[in-house]
């Protein structure tokens, strides 16, 4: 498939989400273009796709499997530069080992680390800004190796004043901020007691849609190393049929605390796409969880759904293969979905939690989400 010639806003920084935070990283151009995403969706009807030129025939992905090591919440920044320090250390060793890393892939928590006994205020007391001190810290380090870097945290945003995100953030190898992806979705219902009390884009839909675009809801971050899509979310393969659609060719998914391989593989399976996973390593002294906590797995898949590379241990390691991009994407295509078969059922279908539930009340810790959210279900 041939590259745009013409680049336009949404292709060269995906969504634009939060991009205003971090102007002063980015080009002149970039800069006037922020604003209101696409209102609708960047996809095609003939199986090509949007994309900027490629900068190279084929990269190295590297996925960096790392302990998860939770914040005190009285006291967080001791720990909070440990664990930013053991981030840069992280970076040094992948690089200095089997040969350069073109990106690096990590985990939701690597800074912040991750404690259900925070509440609302606990939580947004360690949460990160984006772009913040520890953004800039990474930025050096990214240009030091001249490596692309995509990490999770926890992170607040004035434009959403005590909402507690979950962001993604897509980081150049020049340090720039490319692109900040927010989680799609909590699961809702499974846990003993309490519920997560992020902020995700299904909890404030209407109102993110309204600031950033119904493109944005979909991210796929379009780059020259390829089209970026990220994800913290599980056992959706609507939502990952979608960022195919629109043409995702490489898939980061972040799986903390443990996932089903078969969820991670199916994606590459049925889309076409390369998918890595990067979950947590095993992480001692980290609060009341045991020690190998669903550690371990990491993995990158090829377009076939073969396994690539997967880490052979729990504990903290490397996990790293060639995205040969350009031969890639000469043969790839959109999947070949046939929504003339079942697109009715979909319309007439409805998710067991409506969306929005956020917009008018947030809960103050994991307790209160679970009492606030048990009349919500729409199913029986």
């Amino acid at each position: 498939m041939t590259d745009d010639t013409a680049v336009s806003r949404r292709s060269l920084f995906g969504v634009g989400l939060g991009l205003a935070a971090g102007a002063a990283l980015l080009p002149e151009e970039a800069q006037a273009a922020m604003g209101k995403g696409a209102a609708t969706p960047d996809l095609r009807p003939d199986g090509t796709y949007s994309s900027v030129a490629l900068d190279r025939e084929a990269w190295t992905l590297g996925v960096v499997q790392s302990r998860v090591m939770a914040l005190d919440a009285r006291s967080p920044d001791k720990r909070k530069r440990e664990n930013l320090e053991h981030m840069l250390f992280l970076i040094d060793a992948a690089q200095g080992y089997g040969g350069k890393k073109d990106l690096l892939f990590f985990h939701e928590f690597p800074i912040t680390g991750y404690s259900y006994e925070w509440d609302r205020k606990d939580a947004l007391k360690i949460a990160i800004e984006i772009p913040g001190p520890e953004t800039e810290v990474l930025a050096k380090k990214a240009r030091e190796h001249g490596c692309w870097l995509v990490f999770g945290s926890y992170a607040r945003d004035p434009d959403w004043p005590g909402h507690l995100l979950s962001i993604t953030t897509v980081m150049n190898d020049r340090g720039e901020i490319v692109d900040k992806h927010w989680k799609a979705r909590n699961i809702k219902g499974v846990f003993a007691g309490f519920e997560l009390f992020t902020t995700t884009i299904h909890d404030v839909l209407d109102r993110y849609v309204e600031m950033y675009g119904r493109d944005a809801v979909v991210p796929v971050t379009r780059t020259p190393l390829g089209n970026i899509c990220t994800s913290s979310i599980q056992r959706e393969p609507e939502y990952f049929r979608a960022m195919a659609m629109k043409g995702g060719e490489v898939f980061l998914r972040t799986a903390s605390g443990g996932f089903t391989p078969a969820d991670m593989q199916a994606t590459s399976l049925y889309n076409g796409v390369y998918t890595a996973v990067c979950n947590n390593a095993a992480s001692p002294n980290n609060g009341l969880y045991f020690e190998d906590a669903g550690g371990g797995g990491s993995a990158i898949y090829g377009p076939g759904g073969e396994e690539l590379e997967k880490a052979p241990t729990s504990f903290e390691t490397l996990v790293a293969a060639r995205i040969p991009i350009r031969a890639y994407r000469e043969r790839h295509r959109q999947p070949n979905v046939h929504t003339d078969l079942f697109l009715p059922e979909y319309e007439a279908y409805r998710s067991r939690h409506p969306a929005n539930l956020f917009s008018g009340y947030l809960p103050t810790d994991g307790k209160d989400a679970k009492r606030f959210l048990a009349d919500k279900s729409r199913w029986k």
